[in-house]
């Protein structure tokens, strides 16, 4: 799971696992496997960022467990 910043500054969590795709145009919308989409105050990169930890985080789980 992954928080985010909707534009109205409320915070919520996504997960990560569900994300097909972000884009920016200009505001960051996050579309889900669903077909929801989300406009996020963060910026792609940041998205992405927070994304490939949570991978890093989930796979270092699956290593040493």
């Amino acid at each position: 799971m992954i928080r985010l910043t909707r534009l109205n500054q409320n915070e919520l969590v996504i997960n990560a696992e569900m994300i097909e795709f972000v884009e920016a145009i200009p505001d960051t919308i996050v579309t889900l496997t669903s077909g929801k989409k989300i406009m996020v105050f963060e910026p792609v990169d940041t998205v992405v960022e927070r994304i490939v930890e949570y991978k890093r985080t989930c796979n270092q789980v699956l290593v040493s467990g």
